[in-house]
């Protein structure tokens, strides 16, 4: 018999007519579109290395993680689509930073929890 199944079924209570009810007020598509943009490893590292140093152009976001500068820029769009990143042209210039405080948060939670061995490979 499994440890982390239940063996007895479990009766209709109120508690899981309100969590049900909750369920279908939310968004999860919107919360799970955050998620997946985030799951991409070069996205990924885009976005820590935005938490690293605040703000960077595009060139040098493509050097710092290791691919070209078209790649870097179809990430970051991506990432301004979504929500996560924000951008400002200077002059020819390019520069993206993380668009709140929200997904900075977001992305050193994610580290914090890594390194504490909670993620498992």
């Amino acid at each position: 018999m499994d440890n982390d199944v239940c063996s007895t079924p479990c009766e209709e209570s109120e508690k899981v007519n309100t969590i049900s009810e909750r369920l279908k007020q939310e968004d999860f598509v919107g919360i799970t579109e955050l998620y997946r943009a985030l799951a991409d490893e070069n996205r990924l590292k885009i976005a820590y290395a935005l938490l690293l140093e605040e703000e960077l152009c595009v060139c040098e976001i493509a050097n710092a993680i290791g691919t070209s500068v078209a790649t870097a820029s179809h990430h970051l769009r991506f990432l301004r689509k979504k929500g996560l990143a924000k951008h400002r042209k200077l002059g020819k210039m390019v520069y993206y930073s993380l668009d709140d405080e929200h997904v900075k948060q977001l992305v050193e939670i994610a580290f914090i929890h890594r390194k504490e061995g909670r993620c498992n490979e």
